[in-house]
């Protein structure tokens, strides 16, 4: 059996969680941890969390497929930011979910603590536009306008998500993830590698951090657009990304390089 198969197995063990179930969780106090590893590791924390873990149920799948298109300023200021390790910063992006077909406009907030906030507005399409408030949407949130704004990099992957029986945490897993840049005309991908994102009311107990101290997967940052535009501008600056590369290089089993 090959490692897509054993993965698709696994999850198939797994109780199912509806997404109208998926809406009572309300993680108020949230904290985010991500962490990055492989999906042979990925289908052994599949078999540490029967019994412990829902996955979600949408359309008679428990994996959901997203695109997203990340929009940036001629400097990149959005990239910069983050490569030069600064905060408060955000990201805009546009992000379908395939599965149910609808899309949102949305402006990612990291403050100087670490906490992550996120607004969004639905939209039609990926092609946003001024109109129907989305102007005022980002003139209030990143006091720029679409004109000063243009996408930049667009990303595929599938995602799992588990919910703990408790119900106080969620844990996203994205993999297979595919990078286009809409500047250079690139493409990219991180073949094996799979990013996990532990979302969580507060510090209550949480089954999945014994899992990944089990297998010895730590945190580790990973931010798509960052690594995205890494893997797809060769005239964009990176070093600060560099020695991240090689980390990931060796967990995916493919050079990842820009």
């Amino acid at each position: 059996m090959d490692i897509d198969a054993r993965i698709d197995a696994l999850l198939a063990n797994l109780k199912p969680i509806t997404l109208e179930e998926m809406k009572e969780i309300r993680l108020m106090n949230r904290t985010d941890t991500k962490f990055v590893t492989n999906k042979q590791t990925l289908a052994r924390l599949l078999e540490l969390a029967q019994g412990k873990y829902y996955a979600q149920l949408l359309n008679g799948s428990m994996v959901a497929n997203y695109m997203t298109t990340y929009w940036d300023t001629e400097g990149h200021i959005f990239y910069l930011t983050h490569h030069n390790g600064r905060s408060p910063r955000q990201k805009v992006r546009v992000r379908t979910y395939m599965d149910s077909n609808t899309t949102f406009l949305e402006v990612k907030t990291k403050n100087n603590h670490g906490r992550t906030k996120k607004k969004r507005v639905e939209v039609p399409s990926q092609e946003i536009t001024g109109g129907n408030g989305n102007e005022e949407f980002l003139q209030e949130r990143v006091k720029l306008s679409l004109a000063d704004l243009h996408p930049t990099v667009r990303n595929q992957f599938h995602r799992i998500t588990l919910v703990n029986y408790g119900k106080t945490e969620r844990l996203t897993i994205d993999y297979d993830v595919q990078f286009h840049n809409l500047e250079t005309g690139s493409d990219a991908n991180v073949g094996g590698l799979v990013i996990v994102e532990l979302k969580r009311d507060g510090n209550v107990y949480s089954p999945v951090l014994d899992i990944l101290r089990e297998l010895r997967i730590k945190p580790s940052g990973f931010s798509k657009y960052c690594i995205g535009t890494v893997l797809t501008n060769k005239g964009i600056k990176k070093n600060n990304f560099r020695e991240r590369l090689v980390t990931f290089s060796k967990l995916a089993g493919q050079r990842l390089q820009g």
